[in-house]
């Protein structure tokens, strides 16, 4: 996706219309503006199929028509019910959500997953319309516009780093130049997101669910950080900052905690809220794809396997698996060094030589022969000039796996000291590469996401039972909401991996 960013942005022909002034839906406030409501509804409408091959649409009819109705509830309770709203779960482990201008908004499965209730669910989508409603892409866009990016790449660009959090904010706009601080580019406002929390607690109550939902899904998500925190202490590494995809993009705080309380307190004596649907959520989830997905392959441990392309390799001891739709990356513990691995389009060569020569373009190197489990390798080691003609050194291996598909391992390092640590790990990780076993296609089948009665026995019970291999029983509390504590009574439906 970054490169396909990068493209867009140093590409597009899209112009910024010229300026108009128009009335916000939410304060009644006009407001100079590049993105009327025909050009947000039309951007969206042009991002939203990139959106979809980036992260692919969950494949499950029910699950979609229900997080729609839910939605489109909220909208009719919305500021802008006239728009013609779109509700997507998104095929993606990750836990998120986020939306485009003109109406498009999308929540994960990975964020489904931890969620416990219909009145969770409508909390997250309603924040997400909140934005919408306030129009607050298209004041992202218009702010823009002095970075030269045009509506649909501006629209594009906020969207995926939205979805990416702050993780990926530094990078992607460093890479597509356009000399914007990453922050500026991927983080709403303080005051827009003061603002959609507003919002969402009114739209919520619109529908007759209790407010106090929204502070509930900040704390089980919190919950999450915590968790991590607590395996990468037990691991002996520091724990990362960031927490969930949804609070990197959309980060939180005591005050902004004390703020959504307080916001939610204001509706306690005004309505008698119904039922939260929890009963109707774990019902709607009941069967969903837990973790990665088989099409995109999916990690267990230290070993990755891709079913679909009838690959598998394994990353040295310490190290970790980082896969992306496009690109997999297996990163030492320290972060500084790593093999990213990536399928070589066919049109780059029919022999490893031509690939060499047509994708690296070297300036001067050596090719050696290799053999990885059968599979026929060429290693290189040279140096490519950039556009400055300045040398740069390159290190990759091209291989030929199942079905004559070639692939690229690609020697990634912050420096040549983190490179020549590194160097054997990154040798023993690419000759890990092999065809598919049958214990590897065994190990390889999806989870997926179940509701069973609470049994006496406990979680320590069901971890028993569970093909969760890392802390299971401490994971199947995080995902039934009650890691930091919390009782679950016997015979109550609760969440497990099968």
């Amino acid at each position: 996706m970054h490169r396909f960013l990068i493209a867009l942005c140093l590409s597009t022909t899209l112009l910024l219309p010229g300026c108009a002034t128009v009335t916000n839906p939410v304060t009644g406030k006009a407001e100079r503006t590049v993105m009327d409501e025909r050009s947000e509804m039309a951007e969206g409408a042009k991002a939203h199929p990139q959106i979809l091959a980036e992260f692919g649409e969950y494949k499950d009819p029910k699950l979609q028509a229900y997080v729609n109705e839910v939605g489109q509830r909220l909208a009719k309770a919305s500021h802008r019910p006239e728009l013609d709203w779109h509700f997507t779960v998104l095929d993606s482990p990750d836990v998120n959500a986020f939306a485009l201008p003109g109406g498009y908004v999308y929540v994960t499965r990975g964020i489904m997953a931890y969620m416990h209730s219909e009145a969770d669910l409508a909390g997250v989508v309603g924040h997400e319309i909140g934005h919408v409603t306030a129009r607050h892409s298209s004041q992202r866009a218009t702010r823009q516009q002095t970075a030269g990016l045009g509506v649909f790449a501006a629209t594009l660009l906020g969207a995926v780093l939205e979805s990416q959090g702050l993780r990926g904010a530094a990078d992607a706009a460093s890479q597509a130049s356009q000399g914007l601080a990453a922050g500026y580019i991927a983080k709403y406002s303080r005051e827009q997101e003061s603002q959609a929390d507003k919002l969402g607690a009114e739209y919520l109550a619109g529908i007759n669910y209790d407010p106090h939902n929204m502070v509930d899904v900040i704390k089980l998500l919190e919950s999450q950080e915590r968790f991590a925190a607590d395996q990468a202490r037990a691991a002996g590494r520091a724990p990362q900052a960031g927490g969930s995809d949804w609070l990197a993009s959309h980060p939180t705080s005591e005050k902004r905690l004390r703020d959504i309380t307080e916001i939610a307190s204001q509706y306690k004596v005004q309505a008698n809220y119904g039922d939260e649907g929890h009963d109707r959520y774990l019902e709607a989830i009941n069967g969903m794809s837990f973790g990665d997905s088989s099409d995109q392959g999916v990690t267990r441990g230290q070993n990755f396997y891709h079913e679909p392309l009838g690959i598998a390799l394994t990353a040295p001891p310490g190290w970790n698996i980082q896969n992306s739709p496009d690109t997999l990356a297996l990163v030492n513990g320290e972060g500084n060094a790593a093999v990213i691995v990536r399928a070589v389009p066919p049109k780059a060569g029919n022999t490893h030589e031509e690939i060499i020569r047509n994708a690296v373009k070297p300036d001067s190197g050596k090719m050696e022969r290799r053999t990885f489990n059968g599979l026929p390798a060429t290693h290189f080691s040279g140096t490519v000039k950039d556009e400055r003609g300045q040398s740069h050194a390159v290190e990759l291996t091209i291989v030929t796996g199942p079905s004559n598909r070639n692939y690229a391992f690609i020697y990634a390092a912050k420096d040549q000291q983190s490179l020549q640590r590194a160097y054997r790990q990154i040798q023993e990780a690419e000759s890990s590469f092999r065809a598919l076993t049958a214990a590897d296609r065994n190990a390889a089948r999806p989870w997926t996401l179940k509701t069973v009665p609470y049994p006496s026995g406990g979680f320590a019970e069901l971890a028993k039972q569970s093909p969760l291999t890392n802390s299971a029983e401490q994971q199947l509390r995080l995902l039934n909401g009650v890691y930091g504590g919390g009782d679950v009574q016997p015979g109550q439906l609760v969440k497990v991996v099968e």
